[in-house]
């Protein structure tokens, strides 16, 4: 016969509460949240049928990894809807493995999808560069702080450029701020360091995947948040639709509706909440993309303020991005040469593989402005970008539907579309001359 079993889990130790089918209490356990203790737990207590539920919390998936095995089935509850142990008067681990049994043993308990390993690896390594990342801005604020309090103005555009470190190591301060610089740029150089390493370590798992070079097609997409929405997401399919998949990150807005009365309000703010701040980042430049997410952003810019444009473009890339997962198909309004730049980026970073630029001789024609003393740069249309960086292909205007191509009549981008088939040259930008630093 199975039993349910309840595990309260705390960093210390792991309450268990065993239920048999009509809910009487088989035994109670308490034992120390070690790998020994509870593989030494499942050996002796569990059986091949027993299900067994336990709450979300840091170190879940350690003890899922152990107990699995032993039992038919293992759920992981979601801690905030489970609200019969978050509403009680009377809350201790020994009632609440109690009730996580007995809501297990009814086919009650809001259950969260448990990811494989390797999505579990790559949440853990994207948010461990989300905390040195952070760390890292907290230190910079520091010595902006260090600055500010000793009321020196800082000369140069970006103080953490190679001019700007080369002038803080040479400025002038007394004692105490010098130490405190000091040690500020050390801690600082450090996790530089930490952070690089990190960044290659995901730049080689991202090349490995073509979900990830697939939305590094979407404008403000690069591997990091690619990895983001990746390691949030899961499998694709385990989405019925793309609101929600969206929704799962928290950018779908409030609802609260009662009889005639209907309020939407701000965002839920639910669900992974650096995913939803990595899109909500790469949505900060969509004003200036010449494409239909640049006019959807431009168009509810003017209407409401730059925020409620920044987080409403990052729902529609969020959308957008299933549907690429979902169909296999690159964003079909990207810009080549940012798009290539991305991809070369990451194959560079992850391989040191260069492939030769240029055409095969004989292979196109001379270009118009040759002999001219104009310099100009082949420019590729974006089948050619994802042919060479070997991506599905992105369909092209004749495969659209009609609605979508008189979307893109409607915000005045298919002169856009049309221009991203076919290739073409321009102007090199001349080089700006290096700037030195000047004192007076």
């Amino acid at each position: 016969m199975p039993r349910f079993i309840g595990c309260d889990v705390h960093k210390k130790q792991v309450t268990i509460c065993i239920l048999d089918t009509e809910g009487r209490v088989v035994t109670r356990l308490r034992v120390p949240c070690t790998r020994e203790a509870l593989l030494k737990l499942a050996q002796r207590q569990l059986h091949a049928d027993d299900q067994l539920a336990l709450e979300a919390t840091s170190n879940t998936w350690a003890v899922v990894e152990i107990l699995e095995p032993f039992v038919a089935r293992l759920v992981v509850s979601n801690p905030l809807r489970t609200r019969a142990i978050a509403a009680a008067k009377i809350k201790t681990d020994k009632v609440d493995a109690r009730v996580l049994a007995e809501l297990l043993r009814a086919d009650y308990l809001p259950e969260v999808w448990q990811p494989d390993a390797e999505t579990r690896r790559l949440r853990g390594l994207t948010h461990r560069r989300a905390a040195l990342v952070a760390d890292r801005t907290a230190l910079k604020n520091r010595i902006h702080s260090t600055l500010a309090q000793r009321l020196i103005p800082v000369p140069v555009s970006r103080l953490f450029s190679n001019l700007g470190l080369e002038w803080l190591q040479q400025l002038d301060l007394d004692a105490d701020g010098r130490q405190a610089l000091d040690s500020d740029l050390h801690l600082l150089r450090v996790l530089e360091e930490e952070i690089q390493s990190l960044e290659d370590l995901l730049a080689q798992l991202a090349y490995q995947r073509d979900a990830v070079r697939l939305l590094m097609t979407l404008p403000g997409v690069d591997f990091t948040v690619a990895q983001g929405v990746l390691a949030a997401w899961g499998p694709i399919d385990r989405f019925p639709d793309a609101d929600h998949a969206v929704a799962y990150l928290g950018l779908v807005p409030s609802t609260r509706q009662s009889d005639r009365h209907c309020y939407h309000g701000p965002i839920t703010k639910q669900g992974n909440a650096h995913t939803r701040w990595l899109l909500i980042q790469a949505a900060q430049h969509l004003d200036r993309h010449p494409g239909p997410l640049g006019h959807f952003f431009r168009r509810l810019a003017k209407k409401k303020n730059r925020n409620v444009a920044v987080v409403a473009a990052a729902r529609k890339m969020g959308l957008i991005a299933y549907y690429m997962l979902r169909n296999n198909e690159p964003y079909r309004y990207a810009i080549p040469t940012s798009t290539q730049n991305k991809l070369v980026k990451l194959r560079v970073r992850a391989t040191g593989r260069r492939r030769r630029t240029g055409p095969a001789p004989g292979s196109r024609p001379r270009p118009a402005a040759d002999g001219s003393g104009i310099a100009t740069r082949h420019v590729p249309s974006l089948h050619e970008v994802y042919n060479k960086e070997q991506l599905p292909p992105a369909q092209s205007l004749a495969e659209l539907t009609p609605g979508e191509l008189r979307h893109l009549r409607r915000t005045a981008s298919l002169q856009h579309a049309q221009k991203l088939q076919r290739p073409s040259r321009r102007p090199r930008k001349a080089k700006a001359p290096d700037r030195e630093l000047t004192t007076s």
